[in-house]
């Protein structure tokens, strides 16, 4: 990125540079134990699903009313499922090119592009709640990664003092 100067000449602003150690390091978005208590959640829905099928909640079972009303109830649960496999396998990463990591929509975000970091956990309970790492572009634009990976924790650290560093600058 140039900037022009009253002189007429151009001023250049060197962009964020970040190295992880090493190369490339990537980790589970979420935690097991959090994994798992989704995976009894959306198995706790479907057994309630079936129950309440079983019992005619949703009318005569020969009705075709019936069937669009737990039709409804079956989408609801089959989006559960499809979420619930997005978090077991949502993985996030850290390379020379920046964060990543693939979920719903896959998120990307360069380091050159970072204006500030910010890594939020609750303390104790990262075995259950994954520690998030907000990051802000330059032009406001802002992401949140899941990071439970305890290594992949301790580089966004690192990463986000070398910028607090770098920014000072």
């Amino acid at each position: 990125m140039t900037l022009p100067t009253p002189s007429g000449s151009a001023l250049s602003i060197a962009p964020f540079v970040f190295e992880p150690t090493p190369s490339s390091l990537e980790g589970a978005a979420f935690s097991n134990t959090f994994q798992a208590m989704v995976g009894l959640m959306v198995l706790g829905l479907g057994a309630w699903l079936v129950i309440l099928w079983q019992q005619d909640k949703f009318g005569d079972p020969s009705q075709l009313e019936s069937a669009r009303t737990a039709g409804w109830f079956i989408l609801g649960w089959c989006l559960l499922v499809w979420t619930a496999l997005q978090v077991r396998k949502s993985r996030t990463r850290i390379d020379s090119e920046g964060l990543f990591q693939s979920w719903i929509w896959d998120k990307h975000m360069p380091f050159e592009q970072l204006a500030y970091t910010q890594l939020i956990r609750v303390k104790g309970l990262e075995w259950l709640i994954a520690p998030r790492f907000y990051v802000r572009t330059l032009t406001g634009k802002f992401a949140v990664f899941y990071i439970a990976d305890p290594a992949l924790q301790s580089e966004c650290e690192r990463l986000a003092l070398q910028l607090q560093d770098f920014r000072r600058m």
